[in-house]
Formats: C-alpha cells, structure tokens, sequence
C-alpha cells in the first residue's frame, strides 16, 4: 500500500478537538462575556434608526483583542433581528485592512447594496466624484438608515487620507430619504490628532473605549469556547489559568489568549497526545511570539516600515540611535522609495508605536538644558529583518547602498 509523505502524520494525529472553529478569532459567539456594558452604550445610541432618525456617528478605540469588531458584528446580527426585512436599517460592514482606498471604499460601499451585477461599480475606471455620487444614489433610493462601520479607520487615512470620512461624514447633506451613520473601529488611541477638523467635528461625535480582558475575563472567555471546541476532561486544569494569565500580561487580548488555546490544542494534537496539558501551552506561547511579530511587520503601513527599515540600518553600526538619527535615514529611505516625507513629530509617534508592539525598545533620555531624546533598541530577530528586506513594499531598497556597508538588506 502507497504511503504519502502524510501517512505518518495522520496516523500519528489523534483529533481531540470537536469543533475547531469555536476556537478561530473570527467566530462569534452568541454571548460576548463581559462586552454587555459596551453592547449596550453602542444599542441606546443605534436604536434611534429604528424611529427613521440618524444615530450619532461612533468612534470606538481600544487595543487589539479587546472585543471591537466582534461586539460589532453581534450588534449587526443583532439589527437584522430586530429588522428581518431591512426597511427601516441596514448595516454594511467594511474591514479597512483590504478595503484602504477612498475609490475602494465608496465602491463597497455601494456594490453591497446592489443585486443586479452588472449594475453595480466597477473595479476602476471612474473618477472618485462618479464613484460617490452613485453610491449616494443607490443609498437615497432605498429610504433607510444605513450602519456603515469602517474597521481598522487609522489603516484607511493612513494610506489614503481623510478624504473619504469627509465624503462620508457630509453625505446626510447630499442624502434626501435615506440617512447614513458611521461607525470607525481603530486600536489608536490619537487617531483623531490628525484629522482634519471638519472631519474630526462630524466624525467623533461619540466615542467609546474598550478596555483591555484582565485575567478572570479572559479565563471566562475561554471556558465560554472550550465548552464548544473540547469534551469533557480534554483540557487539563491549568491550561486555561495559564492561557489567561499569559494573555493578559500581554495587553489583555482575547484573541492571542484563543490562539494559545488553538494552537496549544494543535501541537497536542500533532503529538498524538489525548489531552492538552500546560507544556503544550508553552510551546504555543513559543510558536505564536516568533509568527506574532512576523504578523505584525508585514501589516505595517508603509511609513512605519520605513521608520523600522531606518532603524534596521543604524542597529547594524551598533550605535547609540536617537530619533534624529531615525529621521535623518527615514528621509533618505522615503526618497528612495518615492513616499511622502512626514514631520520628525509624526515620525516620533510611529517609533512610539513600534515600540508599544515590542518592535523597537524605546526609552526617554534627559540631557539636560540640552533637551530630551529617544535612545532606541531594535527588538524582533535578525530572521524578521530578513523578511522585511523581500517585501514589495520595501523592493526598491533591494540595489540601495549605503555611504558605510555594500548593501542595507543581505
């Protein structure tokens, strides 16, 4: 009999999981554990669109894993519950992550109310004055309120700029019947700062934060989806302690806490193990670090990155780098690449956030009357740096040759 290079994996392999998709940060469950408070600010504020009134805009802010997109999705499920039909409401959902282009953006949102395929937008082609009076069309028509949550908003400005929540902001002035809403979900706490304040005015008109899980409500969390995804007596008594624990050492994130879960109930899996024990977790912990910073690199935006590229090259000197130094490359890296150049201050803010992701080690320095500076440490392996150095957004550094080395990447 023919044994594939497989054969000895799935022999080996003992499923204990019963349903892994309980287990995904995408699924949603129909309880969220310890999100009623903020289930409930977002409802009494989009209730109003059940009258035919236009709720506030909402801005919500919070860390990653803190329940964001997930509480949004079950408030979506939620209006279609109370309005089978759609209307009187209607909740369109836009994951700024993929979708980071104002053309982008007005067409989605205009081609999720169209049937008809050869009605609807196209990809390219048009002028972004076209593409927004026609979405405005196809919303006006229907006589509704609209729910449109852009998730991940910093993403979109960042690459696009605010352009786009203008349009959207003052669409309820162009709009006769329908009305429209808008929900921004971002992990930046400053994203307003840059803003311009016409869209600032309209957009924020109500924000709410998300505060991170502590260690209880995360081992709550995780009971809630073990109780789907194992049997009884699969999991050992420490392993969700030692998940939450983790976790929320770690900024409080459901969704790393869940991956520990996931990813401990694989390597026991895969070692043909009957029951998920506290090595397994720690092992995970191992795995998800080194995929976790790798993740995080390669979603960064293009100046981040070139703030990191800039970093990169001055840690191969192994000298003492102040945010001067940073900027002084960064402005080099952005010729180059042929991007924008931001403001030392802006770029301040992007180191500070790669530092906030354990990226960079950043530390204040006092000189005195002379002033105060960043000294800042690189963080993430030589082997992320090598991956940066094949991303397209990064190519045209690959022939780069700096003043002191052959070349920046190897």
């Amino acid at each position: 009999m023919y044994k594939s290079v497989f054969t000895k994996h799935i022999d080996k392999r003992i499923k204990i999981v019963k349903n892994k998709s309980a287990l995904q940060t995408s699924y949603l469950p129909e309880v969220l554990p310890h999100r009623s408070r903020e289930i409930d600010s977002i409802a009494t504020i989009i209730a109003s669109a059940f009258e035919g009134d236009r709720p506030s805009n909402i801005l919500i802010f919070g860390k990653t894993g803190t329940g964001k997109t997930a509480v949004m999705k079950f408030i979506g499920n939620e209006l279609k519950k109370e309005d089978p039909s759609g209307n009187t409401c209607a909740y369109i959902y836009i994951n700024c992550e993929i979708v980071d282009t104002r053309y982008s953006t007005l067409q989605n949102i205009g081609n999720q109310l169209i049937m008809d395929f050869e009605k609807r937008i196209p990809f390219t082609g048009w002028s972004i004055d076209k593409v927004y009076a026609e979405m405005k069309n196809i919303i006006d028509e229907q006589n509704k309120v609209f729910i449109v949550v852009l998730d991940e908003v910093d993403r979109l400005v960042d690459k696009s700029g605010d352009d786009v929540l203008y349009h959207l902001s003052k669409i309820n002035e162009d709009l006769k019947y329908s009305k429209l809403s808008l929900v921004g979900i971002t992990n930046y706490l400053k994203f307003t700062e840059f803003l311009d304040p016409r869209v600032k005015s309209r957009l924020g008109e109500e924000k709410i934060l998300f505060h991170p899980y502590d260690a209880q409500q995360l081992g709550d969390i995780l009971r809630a989806r073990a109780s789907i995804a194992f049997e009884e007596g699969v999991l050992e008594e420490g392993v969700i302690p030692l998940c939450a624990a983790m976790s929320a050492q770690e900024m409080g994130d459901a969704r790393r806490a869940l991956n520990l879960l996931r990813v401990a109930a694989e390597i026991a899996e895969r070692s043909g193990d009957t029951s998920v024990a506290e090595a397994h977790v720690r092992s995970a912990k191992n795995k998800i670090e080194m995929d976790t910073i790798s993740e995080t690199v390669k979603t960064l935006t293009s100046q981040s990155k070139t703030v990191l590229t800039a970093i990169i090259y001055h840690s191969k000197e192994n000298k003492t780098l102040t945010t001067g130094d940073v900027y002084s490359k960064y402005n080099e890296l952005c010729k180059i690449l042929g991007i924008p150049v931001l403001t030392q201050r802006r770029i301040t803010d992007l180191i500070s956030e790669l530092d906030m992701l354990g990226i960079v080690h950043a530390r204040v320095r006092s000189f005195g009357k002379a002033g105060r500076t960043k000294e800042i440490e690189l963080s993430i392996p030589q082997e992320i740096c090598d991956m940066l150095a094949d991303d397209e957004a990064m190519k045209a550094l690959k022939t780069y040759k700096p003043p002191s080395q052959t070349t920046l990447f190897k």
